[in-house]
């Protein structure tokens, strides 16, 4: 395996990113990185970023999360972000993203922990939950699911696939500004790129759209079945926060309700935005985590 590694010098200056790198190895020569703010002692937020982001995506919600109290983690999955990046599209297996959160979220031995997940994020995270049940404490959804298979494919992710696969062009700003209502700065689109010197480093985002499980057969597909089996008896916290403009999660929030114990009676909410709803609505969407934390430390 060929493993490309961005230089730090990238990502100088990036607007409102201010926060110290922290690494870790989730295989052998194979980095992590992820954001660590807030109390060591604080139980962890984690935040999952998915495609084409990273950690960058939650630069204005992990202060205001961080300034309640809360320890928050925001790392970058493997061939994002910072973290290290193998360069060939086969590199990439849903199980082997598995394997590398998992191998990270037990080296740090993480427990008590709130979910906050969204689209990639969602996809890992609930199956994360699902297989360490023990380690979480509640989950909230944004934008995201976690699919088997068995459900009919929106039309803009057929497409969304197809482009992936094999558009000679993939511009990651561009792609994160149209999920996104607000228009992005000409930085902020540099720093969603910045990650991404050459198209060798866009592996690990060419590789996700045609690992989401589409059919029964899927390799992944038996695996996810099985996390909703645990989901569906789920009776911990779990919190959807959805925006009112993603064309391919919609709806995805109410199925979640219904299925999921731990959904009834909790305070779901539909935000402004698209699908990238931590920069359309960051504040808001901090504020649900932390209003979530706050009113079971007073119940």
């Amino acid at each position: 395996m060929r493993i490309l590694r961005t230089d730090e010098a990238r990502f100088a200056g990036l607007p409102d990113y201010p926060f110290a790198p922290h690494y870790l190895d989730v295989a052998p020569n194979l980095r992590m990185h992820y954001v660590d703010e807030g109390p060591d002692s604080a139980s962890p937020v984690l935040m999952l970023h998915g495609e084409p982001s990273w950690s960058y995506l939650y630069r204005h919600m992990i202060p205001h999360v961080a300034a309640a109290g809360h320890r928050v983690l925001a790392p970058d999955l493997i061939g994002f972000g910072k973290s290290d990046k193998p360069a060939a599209i086969e590199d990439y297996s849903y199980d082997r993203h598995m394997e590398w959160l998992t191998n990270w979220l037990e080296t740090l031995d993480l427990t008590d922990i709130t979910l906050v997940c969204q689209n990639w994020g969602s996809l890992l995270g609930l199956r994360l939950a699902a297989e360490h049940p023990h380690r979480f404490r509640r989950i909230i959804v944004g934008n995201g699911m976690l699919p088997t298979g068995e459900d009919r494919v929106p039309t803009v992710f057929t497409l969304w696939k197809a482009f992936a696969s094999h558009s000679p062009w993939f511009p990651i700003g561009r792609i994160v500004q149209l999920g996104t209502e607000r228009t992005l700065s000409k930085a902020e689109l540099a720093a969603y790129e910045a990650p991404f010197p050459t198209a060798d480093y866009k592996a690990g985002a060419r590789a996700f759209p045609k690992l989401v499980p589409v059919s029964g057969d899927d390799p992944s597909g038996e695996a996810n079945k099985e996390a909703w089996r645990v989901l569906e008896k789920w009776r911990k916290p779990f919190i959807t926060c959805f925006s009112n403009g993603d064309p391919i999660t919609r709806g995805g929030d109410r199925y979640m309700q219904r299925r999921i114990p731990g959904a009834h009676g909790q305070p779901h909410i539909t935000l402004r935005g698209g699908h990238f709803l931590q920069e359309d609505s960051p504040e808001d969407f901090a504020r649900i985590i932390v209003d979530a934390l706050k009113s079971e430390m007073a119940a």
